[in-house]
């Protein structure tokens, strides 16, 4: 500086050098100082260091102090400095900086921990405190508030650490960082250890503390309980210890907001379970007294009842209705074990393990667990013409019930007859044509589609007027024979017979099937091919007017289903006698009463001889009788003769003609 007067203000200072002794010293205001020759002013005056209240300073290499406070000085008159120290100053009177020393960290406020907060602290050096309390490089503490933290120099500030609010039903969840006594005088070990906190208010956590998490309790009620499972061996709250992997219930009955421990698992919320006063379940695996699931067991409970189910234990099938039987039905029940019952009359019996037994209604009836219910039965109402079919399983004996109510009994049930679908397709046809005496003509197609017939029920056919079936049993190995009008109940081992007769003009083999066969009389009509002597081929439509004959002893069995096709059988024989008849006379002979219309038809009178045949030396016989089974056919009429080869046809439609003229002119002649 050129001007040698320096006036320094007040709360100012310089450094002043020594150009001779290299010392630089401080002069402090309010003050003129002259500077001499061999000295220089470092910078023009500056402002001392103001600190105000609640505010402080760091000041890298701080001049050295005696006790009474004064700055040491060396023996050049230099001040004394502790490099690389640091000095933390608070509010005070506004001092200079000595030559050496830096602000480190300007003016700061002082730090001020409100309630329900702290400032986790660790120390850098070794130090005591102004109480005598010695701290090792890296211990920590907590400075808690309210207060206001006065900074050291060999303490660090890591955190700020708040206060958790523990609500009502809440708690938090605490972890040592390192071993420890918790703030109840708890000792805590450093890794996997966890505790709880329940007490409601703010909690601040130890300086070893670390705060896992919040945990919300479980509000139970008398509809939902808590299955809570052990994740390690402890010791709850009452005083039980819990086994790792022990799982157990908690109900309303123990609290009413329950906070899971911390080696406690929630598997899940359980639901009550509620029963009516109809209603019961069976738990399997039910707990005993001993709190351990009874493997194997069952327990059933019966409403009205509300309960909760315990670990392990499950429903059979779900909640089920009481059995409420009426006075047809009855329920077939089977032992499990042995066990003792009282039967319908009240008397004390013995049931060993797998006897059954039918308990009838009216009955309100729930069964234990040592009984399975094996079917509800009701009884059966059948009709005069109905019946069932009834299998004994002890002896296997099959029977037929009718026209009654009944109820089977524990040795019995329904047995289902098995019939040929030709069989059961003809009845359905019967079923919905009750008109008819026999089915119609059935293709192979009308078998594939047979409505469904309860098996269990007794086959009824009704007979019609003037019509038979035949019943043959299997197991008897005998037939009979109904004639109608009357219906038919079959046994178990019985089946009807199916005709399968001959249809159709010529006829064909197994063109009608049916279930009876009609005595008649009616008639049946084929195309029979004949050959003259003359070798005229000519194709005859005989009709056949038939009847069966029964016998009239009711005793011997008439032999009517003796031949199964007698429609074929007796049109065969029949056009076997015309053939040779015809063979031993021309077209002519055979043709020409045909064309007269004033004589009877010789051919007829031929064809009826050749069939019927003549007595011994008497006029023709006027029936024919087939003794195998009683069938008699009484006329043979020729219903059109038609000439196989056309010229023949042509030739025979001129005579025709011719004849025909002939007739007309004679009529003609005798009307004049």
């Amino acid at each position: 500086m050129e001007n040698p007067v320096i006036r320094i203000p007040p709360y100012h200072y310089v450094h002043v050098l020594d150009l001779n002794s290299n010392v630089t010293r401080v002069e402090v205001g309010p003050h003129t100082y002259i500077r001499q020759d061999h000295e220089r002013v470092v910078f023009t005056p500056r402002r001392m260091v103001m600190v105000p209240p609640q505010h402080y300073c760091v000041v890298l290499n701080p001049v050295a102090r005696g006790p009474t406070g004064a700055v040491l000085v060396d023996g050049v008159g230099q001040a004394l400095l502790r490099h690389a120290d640091l000095d933390i100053r608070l509010a005070q009177e506004p001092f200079p900086l000595y030559p050496g020393e830096e602000i480190q960290q300007g003016i700061t406020p002082l730090q001020v921990v409100l309630a329900d907060t702290a400032l986790r602290l660790r120390a850098l050096l070794d130090f005591k405190d102004k109480d005598g309390n010695k701290f090792v490089a890296g211990d920590e503490w907590l400075f808690e508030g309210p207060g206001t933290y006065i900074p050291r120099k060999e303490v660090e500030v890591v955190e700020t650490l708040q206060a958790t609010v523990i609500g009502h039903n809440q708690a938090i969840r605490l972890r040592a960082r390192k071993e420890c006594l918790d703030r109840y005088g708890t000792r805590r070990v450093t890794g996997s250890e966890e505790w709880l906190v329940k007490q409601v208010g703010a909690y601040l956590p130890g300086v070893y503390e670390e705060v896992v998490d919040v945990v919300d309790a479980y509000i139970l009620t008398d509809k939902k309980a808590l299955h809570l499972r052990a994740t390690r061996t402890f010791e709850d709250e009452q005083g039980q210890v819990r086994r790792t992997g022990e799982e157990w219930l908690v109900t309303q009955a123990q609290s009413e907001a329950y906070i899971p421990e911390v080696f406690e698992e929630v598997v899940a919320e359980v639901a009550v379970t509620t029963l009516g006063s109809r209603q019961y379940c069976v738990v399997l695996d039910p707990v005993g007294p001993n709190g351990q699931p009874q493997l194997g067991q069952q327990h059933v409970i019966k409403g009205e009842k509300s309960f909760f189910l315990d670990p392990g234990e499950r429903l059979q099938a779900g909640i089920q209705d009481v059995y409420v039987l009426s006075e047809d039905e009855g329920l077939l029940l089977q032992a499990l074990q042995t066990i003792k019952d009282t039967n319908e009359e009240g008397t004390e019996v013995t049931r060993r393990a797998g006897d059954r037994w039918l308990a009838h209604g009216p009955l309100e009836y729930v069964p234990p667990a040592e009984v399975a219910v094996l079917e509800r039965r009701r009884a059966v109402a059948l009709a005069d013409n109905e019946g069932i079919y009834v299998r004994d399983i002890r002896t296997g004996k099959v029977r037929v019930v009718t026209g009654q109510t009944y109820m089977l009994t524990e040795s019995e049930e329904l047995w289902e007859k098995e019939l040929p679908p030709g069989v059961e397709a003809l009845l359905a046809e019967a079923r919905r044509d009750t008109r008819s005496v026999d089915s119609r003509v059935h293709s192979s197609s009308s078998l594939d589609w047979v409505p469904q017939r309860d098996r269990t029920r007794a086959v009824t056919y009704q007979v019609p007027h003037n019509a038979a079936v035949q019943v043959y049993d299997y197991w008897e190995r005998q037939a009979r024979v109904v004639l109608g009008p009357e219906l038919v109940v079959l046994g178990p081992g019985e089946q009807l017979t199916v005709l399968s007769l001959s249809a159709g003009r010529p006829k064909r083999p197994h063109a009608r099937r049916s279930l009876c066969l009609r005595l008649g009389p009616d008639f049946c009509a084929d195309i029979v091919t004949i050959e003259t002597a003359d070798h005229a081929r000519l194709q005859l439509q005989l009709a056949y007017n038939w009847h069966f004959e029964v016998p009239e002893d009711p005793k011997a069995p008439p032999p009517l289903f003796s031949i199964p096709d007698f429609v074929g059988d007796a049109c065969k024989a029949l056009a076997s006698p015309p053939r040779g008849a015809v063979a031993a006379v021309t077209f002519d002979d055979f043709h020409k009463y045909l064309t007269c219309l004033c004589c009877p038809p010789h051919s007829n009178r031929l064809i009826c001889s050749a069939v019927f045949g003549f007595d011994e030396g008497g006029p023709p016989r006027e029936q024919l009788r087939f003794a195998p089974n009683g069938l008699v056919v009484t006329s043979v009429d020729i219903q059109s003769v038609e000439p196989v080869d056309q010229r023949t046809r042509d030739a025979l439609q001129r005579s025709v003609q011719l004849a025909i003229e002939i007739a007309t002119n004679s009529q003609e002649a005798a009307a004049r």
